[in-house]
């Protein structure tokens, strides 16, 4: 029998000790996706005394099929475009620029919201472990991982409490290193694993956040 998390809290605690060598170290940054990746991004930061920061994604859908994704807009600005789907697409630059701009709008709400007048902790140089509670597909995590890259991390750490069993290969070269607690020979979806999988709301996020802000030393 598969192993169930009890919460997306206890799933951290879980990840959080396959990531110990990370612990105490200044050039650490924990990024979770919204939204329920927070609570175990939260757990992850706590252990490892890192800070904790949202990695806000947007997907790009092509017009007339939204969930296949031409590419992503990350927390930051930064920017990932697969023009080799969107020439197979038929999909013209205008048509991206309405679709960037739109998700441009949302990532601006998301972020004051969640953020509310934190600024956003810079990755450049450092080591971004990128969170979530789980991973499906990997479409929308893949393209979060391209548009992270643009911001010049020194290494980029997928961390997972469960993923399929080639979760890591799904992935590719998108992350440096691959850190998963579950990988289950049976996959249906990522709330299989979960006794508690009620959905994260958006003042779940805030108050998790605002928990675990830290100013910055002078």
């Amino acid at each position: 029998m598969e192993r169930i998390f009890l919460n997306r809290a206890a799933a951290g605690r879980a990840l959080a000790r396959h990531l110990r060598r990370y612990a105490q170290r200044d050039d650490v940054i924990v990024l979770a996706l919204p939204r329920g990746g927070v609570p175990v991004g939260f757990e992850v930061a706590a252990a490892l005394h890192s800070p904790l920061d949202v990695l806000l994604v947007r997907k790009l859908g092509v017009p007339w099929q939204a969930e296949l994704a031409m590419g992503a807009i990350a927390s930051g600005g930064a920017l990932y475009v697969d023009r080799r789907l969107m020439h197979e697409a038929d999909v013209t630059e205008a048509q991206f620029q309405h679709a960037l701009a739109d998700a441009q709008g949302e990532l601006a709400r998301r972020d004051t919201l969640y953020r509310e007048q934190r600024p956003a902790v810079s990755v450049e140089g450092r080591i971004a472990i990128v969170v979530d509670d789980g991973m499906a597909t990997g479409a929308t995590l893949l393209a979060a991982l391209r548009a992270l890259r643009s911001r010049a991390p020194a290494r980029i750490v997928v961390a997972l409490p469960v993923a399929p069993a080639d979760g890591e290969q799904r992935l590719g070269a998108a992350a440096d290193e691959f850190v998963c607690a579950l990988t289950p020979r049976v996959f249906f979806s990522v709330g299989q694993f979960y006794q508690d999988f009620d959905e994260t709301t958006d003042d779940d996020v805030r108050a998790l956040l605002a928990a675990s802000f830290r100013p910055p030393q002078p």
